[in-house]
């Protein structure tokens, strides 16, 4: 069988990559190794109830008034109704330090009042640091990497603010320990406080549906539990994808979601398979530079019997680290409860119909540590954190454990075996390739090792590589 794009992955950026093609005649298939559609954004059902995996919030949210913003930009270039995405902005959330609360919301003045009122000194730099962020173009694909903390430290005199501002945006999208890319901070910043938070009522699911339903719709083609074995390289090129079943796919371009080292391994072929749990792997000889992704995270979810806001707690996520410094780096422990996220979906507007109350809280945490037990080991391992879990959650819902009726938890293990995401990475390579090429020329990664952030950004890398590496628009 013959395509004109094979794209690896069907979560966000791989079908919005897909559909972008079809609409342009391209016979194009997507591979899926698993039954889900999603990726690391897809959702699973226990016990009678649907969770998500990685949806706390779509970021980028804005009104539709804002034409040129990125929601709305993926909405025209994917030809879909925003209201199939059935969006619902945030109440407001909160970044919570010792002595010191941010609250913001999907309007950047809350946030500036509330640097004016805690950091009075800063608010002017504060101005200076959005126009300037405002007027960055995060567009160009060559720029060299700058330190964000370097960059903050000339804006800032208090060091709290600065950590305070790192905390959710690296959070929510660094790959890279203790720093992150000037470039990639001004993308998560606009992201997170320039346009904001929303989420739909039923979670991912209508997001998933809509893409699913437009790919088909075009005539594109997806193929599920379909794994791919290897690809063949000939002369620089991919010349075939090698399926689990032995079958072979040819096609002009290759699209990978599967992130750049995991997409250069399958380049080669190998004479047994790998075991089930590799805690440490080996950069493939084709990586040449960059550091080897690391930053994976635990998150248990719990079911209430009532909405968080009747336990007093009405902001939609919270996040909080318990010293004046912020510590973002793989944890030597299993989990790091220093620091996390606290999201309750309840919170955000129009979510009251919600049947049950959910309160999600994430932690860093160590994939060596949780990929190296055995099953019996694994779930008492889970189970010891529930405690933890209680009692982080208790310092923002008093009273929770009263509530309390089920919870799930998973694990960087949990990331691994699902999206295959070595070290069960969330963000995969700290280095990025912004134009999306490998060394096989007919081979391109889009989404989390592309370099565009978040659920909407994961989006708008499989457009963007549609767009400049096949349709020919830039």
């Amino acid at each position: 069988m013959h395509y004109d794009v094979v794209i690896i992955g069907a979560g966000m950026s791989g079908l919005a990559a897909g559909i972008r093609l079809a609409y342009f005649d391209k016979r194009v298939a997507i591979l899926e190794k698993h039954y889900a559609f999603g990726g690391l954004n897809s959702y699973y059902r226990l016990g009678a109830r649907d969770f998500d995996v990685g949806l706390h919030a779509v970021t980028n949210y804005v009104g539709p008034q804002q034409r040129n913003a990125p929601l709305n930009k993926l909405f025209r270039q994917l030809r879909l109704d925003r209201e199939e995405f059935d969006l619902h902005p945030q109440n407001y959330s909160e970044v919570r330090f010792p002595g010191a609360t941010l609250r913001f919301s999907n309007d950047i003045a809350l946030l500036t009042e509330e640097v004016a009122r805690a950091f009075p000194g800063e608010v002017d730099n504060f101005r200076r640091l959005i126009h300037d962020i405002e007027h960055y173009d995060d567009t160009r694909l060559d720029v060299p990497y700058l330190s964000t903390r370097s960059v903050l430290r000339d804006y800032f005199r208090e060091p709290m603010l600065i950590e305070m501002l790192l905390c959710p945006v690296m959070f929510y999208g660094s790959a890279e320990e203790r720093d992150m890319d000037w470039t990639a901070f001004v993308i998560l910043f606009r992201s997170i406080f320039l346009e904001g938070f929303a989420r739909p009522r039923e979670g991912v699911r209508p997001i998933i549906r809509a893409l699913v339903k437009k790919f088909r719709s075009c005539g594109g083609k997806i193929r599920m539990s379909c794994g791919v074995q290897h690809l063949e390289v000939r002369d620089g090129r991919v010349g075939g994808v090698v399926l689990e079943s032995g079958e072979s796919i040819t096609a002009d371009t290759v699209f990978s979601s599967a992130g750049y080292e995991e997409t250069m391994r399958l380049c080669e072929l190998r004479d047994s398979p790998e075991p089930s749990f590799s805690p440490s792997p080996q950069p493939s000889p084709l990586e040449g530079e960059g550091g080897m992704a690391r930053l994976s995270f635990v998150e248990t979810i719990g079911i209430l019997d009532t909405a968080p806001a009747a336990l007093g707690h009405e902001a939609t996520i919270v996040f909080y680290n318990d010293a004046d410094a912020f510590t973002y780096e793989t944890p030597r422990e299993p989990v790091d409860l220093r620091s996390g996220i606290l999201c309750c979906p309840n919170n955000y507007a129009g979510h009251d119909s919600l049947p049950e109350g959910v309160v999600r809280l994430t932690w860093l945490a160590s994939y060596d540590h949780w990929v190296g037990l055995d099953g019996e080991a694994y779930g008492a391992a889970k189970r010891a954190y529930h405690p933890s879990f209680i009692e982080q959650a208790s310092r923002f819902l008093p009273g929770m454990a009263d509530h309390l009726v089920f919870t799930d938890m998973f694990t960087p293990r949990t990331i691994w075996q699902y999206t295959g995401h070595l070290k069960g990475a969330v963000y995969g390579s700290p280095r990025k390739r912004r134009d999306g090429r490998t060394p096989l020329s007919n081979l391109f990664v889009c989404g989390t090792d592309q370099g565009y952030l978040g659920i909407v950004g994961a989006m708008l890398s499989g457009i963007t590589m549609a767009n400049m590496h096949v349709l020919g628009r830039q």
